[in-house]
């Protein structure tokens, strides 16, 4: 596939992908996509991201039921990052229960929690908290 030889993929074969929330434009989040991981949310309509912790490709909400679907896939001016515009299930993107996973702000040098968990993680992934 062509479109997919333009990315500027870094040395280990991963792109960064920012996830956007369609509705409200709020950045959820940032991953990271191997090749396959783009093809497929360009070919399923849902988003595919490539965990460096457990080494393996991942559907977005394969546990948990927040998935991702795909209003657009668009690449910056250099090649070398993805940003997806997405509609997200369920209104949690990030692992810990909350809207999206920048949570934290810097305040008088310190980060400081800013948004609530919507649910708990043990809820959504049992006792194992995971990504």
């Amino acid at each position: 596939m062509g479109w997919l030889d333009e990315v500027h993929w870094n040395a280990d074969g991963l792109v960064p992908a920012i996830a956007q929330e369609a509705e409200s434009g709020a950045v959820l989040t940032q991953a990271w996509m191997n090749r396959e991981a783009l093809e497929r949310t360009s070919t399923t309509g849902e988003v595919h991201y490539w965990s460096r912790s457990r080494g393996r490709l991942w559907r977005k909400g394969e546990q948990s039921g927040h998935v991702q679907r795909v209003r657009e896939i668009r690449l910056d001016c250099d090649n070398d990052a993805i940003l997806l515009v997405v509609e997200q299930a369920g209104g949690i993107a990030c692992h810990t229960g909350r809207h999206r996973c920048f949570f934290q702000r810097l305040h008088d040098g310190a980060w400081e929690v800013v948004e609530p968990v919507l649910k708990d993680p043990r809820t959504i992934y049992g006792e194992q908290t995971g990504k």
